[in-house]
């Protein structure tokens, strides 16, 4: 890089859809990169995954993660293989679920790779993964987990903080100070009332401002989604059927155990069998009961919760539950059901219209999960067209992400209007819908980058 050249902003990703959040601080001899996630859903999203990255990897100094969730850290793997030798900086939370989630990232991809190699349904010969899970476990060696609210000197007048984002464990809002300017980066921002973590921190005053933009275009759902859980479940259990719950393996699985847990204890919801079917989500469960000061359970409601549910960990036992009858309760990942142990329920279950599948938050245009909410009928899965006859169940009430009302409410508590906001993270409709929020109702200056756009911190507009 040239010495002289103004600090600046790139935006990597997550410009034109809600995954691969990327984004690329440079100033003068220094570059950190805010977030390392894959691309997921359509086709030509995720081919990114697999072309150069845009920079070369070892010309970046640092990484920052905001959360653990794949859209952000998942290609931290491939980057590390690249020649990225960087130190990797995240809350706690966040370090100890991707020891979960990234190797296990690797893991579902050498499978899908195999798999699709034995078919020859891949376009690429041989079929190869993204990276694998050695690369993911060599990758956690760069981790140097962080305190929220403790300042981190990165060089070159760069020093950024980790402050609370609600969500899920470990969550982060970034605040960076880079040569005499600010820019926070929201991260995935948790909800006011979120049933089991603490709400996202006040916006801080800041020049520049990131947002997501997940549910830029919606309100949630007045109802409670809890209620709604336990109606489904009394409806299916008592003509004998199989509920199927897609489950995000950290964070949802957490809330949806909760959420249970309650039916269960007032009455609610029939007596019937529950299985958390989802190795990393039993692990990451028990996270959570090492960082009590980041959530709202009590030690009751975690012993609650565990009583509740049979943990399945081993493939065998998972494929044994495609042999039992219903009425049963099976929550399993992947919560956009792209992969994991869901697609064998579906195929074993998703047929029987006695049985029902329920989507636990958002689903990303271009995956399974957003195809059965938009009602298809048929999905392809393991190279065949399984029929979808089962009861499909949208309860978006249990999103851990903050509505377009939400964001607009946090944004309010800032000290001073930025000179920009950027509206990141969301598809096309969902980010413009906030644009037009945040102009309209706040007055402040915002607008949607372009892929692979770099803007001058010293002339954010």
């Amino acid at each position: 890089m040239n010495s002289t050249h103004p600090a600046r902003l790139r935006f990597l990703g997550a410009t034109d859809t809600v995954t691969g959040s990327r984004y690329l601080l440079e100033c003068r001899d220094t570059r950190v990169l805010v977030d390392c996630g894959l691309f997921q859903g359509y086709k030509r999203l995720r081919d990114r995954n697999r072309s150069l990255f845009p920079v070369a990897p070892g010309s970046i100094d640092a990484v920052l993660l905001t959360h653990a969730h794949l859209d952000h850290t998942g290609y931290v793997p491939a980057l590390v293989r690249d020649g990225f030798t960087g130190p990797i900086y995240a809350t706690h939370g966040t370090s100890e679920l991707c020891k979960l989630l990234l190797p296990d990232s690797g893991h579902l991809q050498e499978e899908e790779a195999r798999y699709a190699e034995h078919r020859g349904s891949s376009v690429h010969i041989p079929a190869l993964p993204v990276y694998t899970a050695a690369d993911a476990v060599r990758s956690l060696n760069a981790f140097e987990p962080r305190d929220f609210d403790a300042p981190l000197d990165l060089g070159d007048g760069i020093e950024a903080t980790f402050l609370p984002a609600g969500h899920i464990l470990g969550a982060a809002q970034i605040h960076i100070n880079v040569d005499g300017h600010s820019v926070h980066f929201t991260g995935d921002l948790g909800r006011a009332a979120d049933p089991l973590m603490f709400p996202p921190r006040e916006l801080e005053a800041t020049d520049t401002l990131v947002t997501e933009s997940t549910y830029g275009n919606r309100v949630h759902p007045e109802q409670n989604p809890e209620t709604e859980l336990g109606a489904v479940v009394s409806r299916v259990a008592k003509r004998g059927g199989v509920i199927l719950i897609a489950a995000f393996a950290v964070g949802r699985a957490e809330t949806l155990m909760l959420h249970l847990s309650r039916l269960r204890r007032q009455g609610l919801i029939p007596d019937i069998p529950i299985y958390l079917n989802s190795p990393m989500a039993i692990d990451a469960s028990y996270m959570y009961r090492q960082h009590p000061d980041e959530h709202r359970l009590l030690v009751d409601e975690f012993e609650d919760m565990y009583k509740l549910a049979t943990m399945t960990r081993t493939a065998d036992d998972s494929k044994l539950l495609n042999l039992r009858r219903g009425p049963m309760i099976i929550i399993s990942a992947s919560g956009m059901i792209t992969g994991g142990r869901i697609l064998h329920h579906l195929e074993a279950y998703g047929p029987d219209p006695k049985n029902a599948l329920i989507l636990s938050g958002y689903q990303a245009g271009g995956t399974r999960g957003a195809d059965l909410a938009a009602g298809a009928k048929e999905l392809r899965i393991y190279g065949q067209d399984v029929p979808i006859r089962a009861e499909v169940i949208q309860i978006e009430g249990f999103s851990a992400h903050a509505d377009g009302e939400e964001i607009i409410r946090w944004m309010r508590t800032a000290a001073r209007a930025p000179q920009m906001t950027y509206i990141t993270h969301g598809e096309p409709d969902a980010s413009e819908a906030l644009r037009r929020r945040i102009k309209r109702e706040l007055g402040w200056n915002a607008r949607i980058p372009e892929y692979l756009e770099a803007i001058s911190l010293d002339n954010p507009h």
